[in-house]
């Protein structure tokens, strides 16, 4: 079994940063791509981003690219989401998310197996 705990969210004022880590415990999650989603109220989850099993390489969503950072540290089993810019609408509940086995970088919730009970960010305008 394998957990995922979420931390860092919390209220910022738009323009502003929040850095969300996200410790998996449970099995050597070095081997599997991961991923952040978000939902706002109302809405369906999002795929934001993914990174590979050893973090040389990531994938956007259009709405974070350039502005979301997302990195890994597998010695420490943590994955991280820099978020900079920050706008009203990505107030969302943030999740992080491994992958199952053979993805390279996965963009479907369908892809994940194990997730993480979330974290809330509250973008203020």
């Amino acid at each position: 079994q394998v957990q995922l705990v979420e931390s860092g969210g919390g209220l910022v004022q738009a323009g502003g940063s929040l850095r969300l880590s996200c410790v998996a415990s449970g099995r050597t999650t070095r081997a599997y791509a991961m991923g952040w989603f978000r939902q706002a109220p109302g809405k369906e989850r999002e795929w934001v981003g993914a990174i590979t099993r050893s973090g040389d390489r990531t994938s956007y969503a259009d709405s974070v690219r350039g502005r979301f950072t997302i990195s890994r540290n597998n010695a420490e089993n943590t994955l991280y989401l820099q978020m900079n810019s920050l706008k009203p609408e990505d107030t969302a509940v943030y999740y992080c998310a491994s992958s199952s086995p053979g993805h390279v970088l996965a963009s479907r919730a369908s892809e994940y197996d194990y997730w993480g009970q979330g974290t809330q960010v509250t973008v203020s305008s």
